[in-house]
């Protein structure tokens, strides 16, 4: 069974695309960039609070599936800029903690709205019958 997950919380989706899909026990969370959910408009205009807000939001998709950090399996982040990767890192690590997923990071010409850093992911989801 395959089913859709959005929450208000979250920024809405920009597009035709739900902030996250279920299947089995997977769940696969749409790349999330450093938008405010409440006002829809970027975070700062460096990569250290645009990672944690991304990361952030990427939280907030996971708790309204009753999940957090530590059930992501693999994310990809897409930078903006590679020279952005050690400062992205740092604060990467320091949300993850000794959480270490599986991880690609490339870089993109261009995010939406000009972000510097989208982050997506993919969770397991032990308890399926919680939701």
């Amino acid at each position: 069974m395959i089913q859709g997950l959005n929450t208000h919380n979250a920024p809405k989706a920009i597009g035709p695309y739900s902030q996250a899909m279920i299947c089995d026990d997977l769940l696969f969370c749409s790349g999330q960039t450093p938008i405010d959910p409440e006002t829809m408009e970027l975070v700062g205009n460096d990569i250290v609070p645009q990672t944690r807000r991304a990361l952030t939001n990427l939280e907030i998709v996971l708790k309204s599936a009753q999940l957090d950090l530590s059930h992501v399996v693999k994310t990809t982040v897409f930078l903006q800029n590679m020279a952005d990767f050690d400062r992205m890192n740092k604060t990467y690590e320091q949300m993850f903690g000794d959480h270490m997923p599986a991880r690609s990071t490339v870089e993109v010409s261009r995010l939406p709205m000009d972000a510097l850093v989208e982050i997506e992911c993919i969770a397991r989801m032990p308890d399926r019958t919680a939701i």
